[in-house]
């Protein structure tokens, strides 16, 4: 199973910013809905209790002419049969008990709110939802009171919830439309935002990008306070990289010459004499000497492949080197061509680039029968900013190499044909400096019948 890739730190930021941003918004907009219903519910309950008053004023008032009498209260709608609109008057004590109700009501009764468990405000005063006659909910209010002659009375209006349902629908939308374009607005400001805030770092990551191409060899330019410490440490350790390659270059080089004298002497001594003892010690002092210059070769190699900043021009660098296996080659055979395809640059020293490419000419024109074919491509990263890499191929029309000799044929000093002049180092050079810059070099089989050196190199 694969490990997912960690977010990058626009990512974090946009998906915190566009979280919390989200969820206030809800949770904003779920308090100011319900406040809505409740200011909305006061006010319904406000026009129902105009019609409450006016019945109890009415029901206190003496006399048997009331305006609690249909057609009386002033609103056709109570005279409609269930139009949802409604009140009746209950009595409560012993001294009657008709109860009075609107024409709407059609011989219906309003339920009891109390019998709901509703209970009771200041006054004996109870409001609710409950369902009406017709099945559909209505918003009740009900009042106890109490008169001198007739004793206890429950007064009850009622309206169906429709239009209020349809007013807090309405609301309720038109606050979803405007909490959903304020979203859009808080998302795009927080894109900005974080782009705005993280370019200070995509300038830090293009200022070091152009060091590791050799396009600098510092960050310049001025930073925000919280980045200026990170640019100034990069720079210190850019040039703490320098001077640890310059010292091991010249450790190196001191070490090349204090070992080369003596195998000078040694050997100048050995050839003064005519001996068998004479002619293996000048042997292995070559041989000494030979081994000496590679493994000092190598360790310039790995320090200059660690020194940040390194590149160098692939396609002048061939043409260059091709020109001069033409010249040493002046009878014209073999034929060195070129297929150059793009023009990268090879993130190391021309030094070591050189030598690798030189090793794989020299071998192939030591082998070929008539062509050797120099091709280049550039070979993308993974997905994600992964390394690009450079692929170097050179093949000839020689004899080629079985597969089951060809990983013997990179190994230091291994000379498989001691007919060809040469000391069987120079593949597995190439070898070793490819594996320094984390590169690779294989031997496969060529487009021209022959063998194929193929070198993959780090892209800058």
């Amino acid at each position: 199973m694969t490990a997912r890739a960690p977010r990058s730190l626009a990512q974090r930021l946009f998906a915190s910013a566009a979280l919390w941003s989200l969820s206030i918004l809800l949770v904003a907009g779920l308090i100011l809905s319900a406040i809505y219903r409740r200011s909305a519910e006061n006010a319904f309950d406000e026009r129902l209790g105009v019609y409450l008053r006016a019945i109890v004023a009415d029901v206190a008032t003496p006399g048997e002419d009331t305006r609690t009498e249909p057609g009386q209260l002033g609103d056709p709608q109570f005279e409609l049969s269930l139009s949802g609109w409604y009140w009746q008057i209950t009595p409560l004590s012993q001294q009657t008990k008709k109860v009075k109700a609107s024409r709407s009501l059609f011989a219906s009764r309003l339920p009891l709110l109390a019998d709901q468990g509703v209970k009771a405000e200041l006054g004996e005063y109870r409001r609710g939802y409950a369902q009406g006659p017709d099945g559909r909910s209505v918003r009740l209010i009900e009042r106890v009171i109490e008169t001198d002659e007739e004793g206890k009375f429950l007064i009850q209006v009622a309206a169906a919830i429709n239009q209020l349902e349809s007013d807090i629908r309405r609301f309720e939308y038109s606050l979803a439309a405007t909490f959903l374009l304020l979203a859009l607005a808080l998302v795009g400001s927080t894109v900005a935002q974080v782009r705005f805030g993280l370019s200070p770092l995509r300038r830090l990551q293009g200022e070091v990008s152009a060091i590791r191409r050799g396009e600098g060899d510092r960050i310049e330019g001025e930073f925000p306070p919280d980045l200026a410490p990170l640019a100034g440490e990069l720079n210190l350790l850019i040039s703490s990289n320098r001077e640890i390659v310059e010292r091991a270059r010249t450790q190196v080089g001191n070490l090349a010459h204090a070992l080369k004298t003596p195998l000078s002497v040694i050997a100048n001594e050995a050839q003064s004499e005519q001996s068998p003892l004479a002619d293996k010690v000048s042997e292995q002092a070559q041989v000494m000497r030979d081994q000496v210059n590679y493994y000092l070769d190598k360790a310039r190699a790995a320090a200059r492949s660690n020194m940040v900043g390194a590149t160098t021009e692939v396609v002048p660098a061939i043409e260059g080197l091709v020109r001069t296996f033409q010249k040493i080659h002046r009878d014209g055979v073999p034929e060195f061509e070129m297929d150059l395809t793009c023009a990268p640059r090879f993130r190391g020293e021309e030094q070591d680039f050189q030598e690798m490419l030189g090793n794989l000419l020299d071998n192939a024109g030591k082998w070929a029968a008539a062509r050797v074919l120099v091709t280049l491509h550039q070979e993308p990263g993974f997905v994600g900013g992964g390394q690009d890499f450079l692929v170097l191929s050179v093949d000839d029309d020689g004899p080629g190499l079985p597969p089951d000799l060809r990983e013997q044929a990179v190994k230091r000093g291994r000379r498989l044909d001691e007919t060809k002049p040469g000391s069987g180092l120079g593949l597995s050079i190439v070898a070793d400096l490819a594996a320094v810059y984390a590169g690779e070099f294989t031997l496969e089989d060529g487009i021209l019948g022959g063998l194929r050196a193929r070198l993959r190199l780090p892209a800058a």
